[in-house]
């Protein structure tokens, strides 16, 4: 589930790659502050964009600071500062969704293949305590978000809308809980489109691996248009984000914001899109 919310680097001034940098390194440096210096290895994209979004609508970052990579003490790095917990959050986000896709992917594995994850969610579950005792509504919010999950995907009449809505959901209501005034209508709106992008990206980007494993994906009962079908969806979830995040008034980190949501996802879109067309032209 991880992954799809990317930035279009070549399209980005070199300051505003800088920035992005910036803040995916103060990320990774509250991650090993709150958690462990391993859990920095479960750093995402996503939850990069979610720490720059907070800091963006609520005007947090402070500046930056030089440093040193905790990973490689050679590389010099800068740190993005931040006056309130959007970092801490963003972290607390990480660790639980990693935690919960961690017990998804156990009950998607038969016994053997599991062992090997079996082993790490020990690691996995204390820091998704440490992070519920600071944030319980977010691990409330994910606990509710498998449990959906589960229940539509055991559902034999299942349809793409139903499967997506406890990822969107999950999403739009964690944004909600970020809104400020009038604004948090809009906060839904886009979470709800990055909840439904995401998970929607996901399932056609497994969808090759669930064939094999027998495991469930949405886009199975589509034969004869499944890329039209894919295409579709992960458009009309776009523009939702779009037509929502259009009606903010961002100051810090813009050129960043709408690089990955007008350049971005649109990429992964389409290298999504493209696995198809080639299995389309082998089939031939």
């Amino acid at each position: 589930m991880f992954g799809y919310i990317k930035i279009y680097k070549s399209e980005l001034l070199v300051r505003e790659y800088e920035a992005y940098k910036s803040v995916y390194c103060g990320l990774c440096k509250k991650m090993g502050k709150d958690y462990s210096f391993l859990s920095r290895m479960l750093l995402s994209y996503d939850c990069t964009f979610y720490a720059m979004f907070l800091m963006a609508v609520n005007r947090s970052c402070e500046g930056f600071e030089n440093g040193r990579c905790r990973f490689n003490p050679l590389k010099k790095c800068s740190f993005c500062l931040c006056k309130d917990d959007a970092l801490s959050k963003a972290a607390a986000v990480n660790v639980t969704l990693s935690y919960y896709k961690l017990v998804d992917d156990i009950n998607d594995s038969d016994f053997f293949k599991g062992i090997g994850l079996r082993i790490i969610k020990p690691f996995l579950s204390r820091w998704r305590k440490k992070a519920m005792r600071r944030f319980p509504e977010i691990d409330k919010l994910a606990d509710e978000m498998l449990e959906a999950q589960f229940k539509a995907e055991k559902n034999p009449d299942c349809t793409l809308d139903m499967a997506a809505h406890p990822t969107a959901e999950f999403l739009a209501s964690l944004l909600v809980s970020d809104g400020v005034g009038n604004d948090a209508r809009v906060y839904r709106q886009i979470g709800y489109g990055l909840g439904r992008f995401i998970y929607l990206a996901d399932a056609a980007d497994d969808y090759e691996k669930d064939i094999k494993t027998g495991n469930f994906n949405p886009f199975k009962s589509y034969n004869d248009n499944r890329a039209e079908v894919i295409k579709n969806n992960l458009s009309s979830a776009l523009a939702m984000t779009f037509d929502a995040y259009n009606l903010l008034d961002l100051v810090d980190f813009k050129g960043i914001i709408d690089n990955v949501i007008l350049k971005g996802l649109p990429t992964v879109q389409s290298e999504i899109l493209r696995k198809f067309e080639v299995n389309d032209e082998k089939s031939v």
